[in-house]
């Protein structure tokens, strides 16, 4: 039997604690042989990302030693601040990025006394994205050089594998440089060539990213080389090596990332000469779906060689992501339906296929696809959803404030204890995920049910801006950052309440980092919501401009449409210009040691609320970065904006949260 209680109101099993010590964030899944390999972050560990292997007979167990100096390894990389891909192995030698002195480690699982051996200098230089060649003895890596001062200095480096440049730096080779950003290195199956990305400012990634291929000579350089596509308008990445020593990858010339092929590298032995004017590139299978993503961090792996004729692949259509395979001959594409979607990498070698999966229905984890099935190798927490009540995801789109359709998912309250009253609606928490350049992405998430469980409902939108349909799609934003994007989230929330879903008295909008910046947007542009959560979200453009990192440091002025840092637009676009414009109570959420978005935007922007007498709470949390990775301060964040939400609308919440958040000037 349930219990009828007010919306947002009903107790919830799902409570910080949940999501902080029962559930681990999964990511880098990889294949060498018999064995998978991942990493885990660990809340309960003050974020500490940890290297995982499930070996050929089912034991899982984390595999790396104390470093020298008796450390526990924290497999992460700063690159591009957001990082990525971490660590590489191959035949059991794992080569690692320990975040805790930014040195790179090489450790053989099979001859383990010799322990963690040093490959890099102490010194403020990055290393990630990494690639083995075990025949030439060397990693290649993304180098990110910060001893300059300015702005870092980013190259492919080839590392030696004895450990001869951990002292002295002098044995690395430099293999490119001269570009703004260098990325994804690839090795050839028969060692004799390399690929990788290069772009420059002012584009990202997704921009207009060029492919390269060259000779691998003995010592590792690079010999002759050509642009296998990129450039010009449109995008390439994901280099992938087929068994035959032909080139995949993603390209989004026609509107859309698609994979490509590309034929005519010479083998081993054969006649080399002239060989860059015989590579041929066509695409695999043209389509009106997405097989990549936004590159954020290094080394994204939506697809695989499976084998000889094919591979497997995930792709997006209408933000909904799809698994199957593509044959190599002649492009044709078989979904697998196997009850889970990829949501992080796919991964494939010796006949087996292992992704990152979510489901409707369960945490998400890391499941093998094998005889038509898939079976779960390791989840992200224990766990039962369906003893709490799940509520499902429901695609919806709307039409916005300029006559474009944005889209979303809609979340409906849902308990397995409670229902709302018949002559009540909903509260409802409208949700923006960061990016812009990103997606939300539909599935049982503990973050969307911690609300939907008590009683709130919860929107997820995908903006004009975000991934998982058109360039089109994505590209609208470019110019309009602060107008389309809060636009189509205003008219998200209106569109539920005149369908009779929400309260209209009663909506709510949340997002961090880029996120934030559009909640403090639709705060400025509509009075539609009677509160708002800002998680380290930008408030000032121009002061952002001024003091960003590198990687995206010229991407605003791209959103804006602005000609420079100085440019009036920038300060004309900042919420923190147009304070007098903003009516609802605002939460803001930040992490003191942030390089991203520097807390001073928080801070400034809760000085200026807070100075013309409107409701407004302010919580910095000491040693956090961009996200929050410790679990105390993951409980504290969720406790405070549940209060928050309470204290706004009269709420009657658990009372361990009640005090959770002190809001100014609320009466």
């Amino acid at each position: 039997m349930s219990t009828t209680a007010p919306y947002g109101t009903w107790p919830s099993p799902i409570t910080p604690g949940t999501i902080t010590t029962r559930t681990v964030r999964l990511s880098q899944v990889r294949i060498d042989g018999p064995d998978t390999y991942w990493v885990e972050q660990r809340a309960s560990q003050a974020g500490r990302n940890v290297l995982l292997r499930r070996d050929g007979d089912g034991q899982i167990g984390e595999i790396l030693p104390l470093t020298p100096s008796d450390e526990l390894v924290d497999v992460r990389t700063r690159v591009h601040e957001y990082g990525g891909r971490a660590y590489a192995v191959d035949s059991g030698v794992v080569v690692v990025s320990h975040a805790g002195d930014g040195r790179l480690y090489r450790y053989d699982v099979n001859h383990r006394l010799r322990g963690l051996v040093p490959l890099t200098i102490y010194g403020d230089v990055r290393h990630g994205d990494l690639e083995i060649d075990t025949g030439r003895g060397l990693v290649y890596a993304v180098r990110e050089d910060h001893r300059g001062g300015g702005e870092p200095v980013n190259t492919l480096v080839a590392i030696p594998l004895d450990g001869s440049a951990a002292r002295d730096d002098a044995p690395v080779r430099t293999l490119v440089r001269g570009t703004d950003f260098v990325t994804s290195p690839a090795l050839s199956p028969d060692g004799e060539h390399l690929a990788w990305i290069t772009w420059d400012h002012p584009g990202m990634p997704w921009d207009e990213a060029v492919l390269h291929v060259g000779d691998l000579l003995a010592d590792g350089t690079i010999g002759e080389q050509a642009v296998v596509d990129g450039g010009d308008g449109h995008s390439a990445g994901e280099p992938r090596w087929t068994e035959e020593c032909e080139l995949v990858h993603v390209s989004n010339a026609s509107g859309y990332w698609n994979l490509y092929r590309t034929e005519g590298f010479p083998r081993r032995g054969t006649n080399r000469e002239g060989w860059t004017g015989r590579l041929r590139t066509r695409p695999l299978h043209p389509a009106r779906a997405t097989f990549s993503d936004a590159a954020w961090q290094l080394g994204p792996h939506h697809f695989d060689v499976l084998d000889g004729e094919h591979l497997v692949a995930s792709w997006a259509r209408e933000g909904v992501w799809h698994l199957g395979t593509v044959r190599l001959a002649n492009g044709e594409l078989e979904e697998w339906n196997v009850g889970w979607q990829p949501i992080g990498n796919v991964a494939a070698g010796g006949g087996r296929v292992v992704m990152l999966a979510g489901s409707e229905l369960d945490l998400p984890a890391i499941v093998e696809v094998r005889d038509g099935g898939a079976q779960v190798l390791r989840g992200s927490g224990e766990f039962d959803p369906q003893d709490v009540g799940v509520s499902f995801p429901d695609p919806v789109s709307w039409e916005s404030g300029d006559g474009a359709t944005a889209h979303g998912f809609f979340y409906p309250p849902a308990s397995a204890a409670h229902t709302g009253p018949d002559d009540e609606l909903p509260p409802l928490i409208v949700n923006v995920h960061g990016g812009p350049t990103a997606a939300a992405r539909p599935g049982y998430n503990l973050g969307v049910q911690y609300w939907t469980s008590r009683g709130f409902a919860y929107l997820d939108v995908n903006y004009r801006g975000s991934t998982g349909h058109s360039v089109a799609y994505r590209t609208a934003l470019n110019g309009h950052w602060g107008v389309y994007d809060a636009d189509d989230v205003i008219a998200g929330a209106l569109h539920l309440a005149r369908a009779g879903k929400v309260d209209a008295k009663r909506m709510a909008v949340r997002g961090a980092s880029a996120g934030g910046f559009t909640v403090l947007s639709a705060l400025v542009r509509s009075d539609v919501f009677s509160a708002a959560t800002s998680c380290f979200g930008v408030a000032d453009l121009a002061r952002l401009a001024r003091t960003t990192h590198k990687f995206e440091s010229r991407y605003i002025q791209t959103l804006v449409g602005a000609s420079g840092p100085e440019d009036p637009l920038l300060a004309e676009r900042s919420p923190i210009t147009r304070i007098d414009a903003i009516h609802a109570p605002l939460l803001l959420l930040q992490g003191s040691e942030d390089a991203i978005v520097p807390a001073d935007q928080a801070t400034a922007m809760h000085r200026a609320v807070a100075d013309q007498g409107l409701p407004v709470a302010l919580k910095v949390f000491p040693g956090e970065g961009h996200g929050f990775r410790i679990d105390s301060n993951i409980r504290r964040a969720l406790e405070a904006e549940l209060s928050f939400y309470a204290q706004v609308w009269g709420l009657d919440s658990p009372e361990e949260y009640r005090d959770a958040i002190r809001v100014e000037n609320l009466d």
